[in-house]
């Protein structure tokens, strides 16, 4: 795996951006100098995140997101490197 998070990512299986491996390793998102911990899908190279918008569902049982434009700074919450125990 690539150090690197992906550019554009989506927690939802649907979206044709959905990597369930890079979710399962865990990725953080800093939007505007902020921690979000909601984040539906964001786009780096374009500058936005999705976030739900309260506990609205749409007709698929989704969630109800807005886009929102800023700065958008994706980070892995672990390495890439298995932990061998060694200090």
């Amino acid at each position: 795996m690539t150090d690197t998070p992906p550019d554009r990512l989506a927690s939802n299986p649907r979206s044709p951006y959905h990597d369930a491996a890079m979710l399962e390793r865990g990725v953080g998102i800093r939007f505007n100098g902020e921690e979000k911990t909601n984040v539906e899908e964001y786009c780096v190279s374009e500058g936005w995140v999705r976030l739900p918008v309260g506990k609205s569902l749409d007709r698929r049982g989704n969630a109800m997101t807005m886009k929102f434009q800023g700065v958008v700074e994706p980070y892995f919450l672990d390495s890439a490197e298995p932990d061998d125990g060694t200090a």
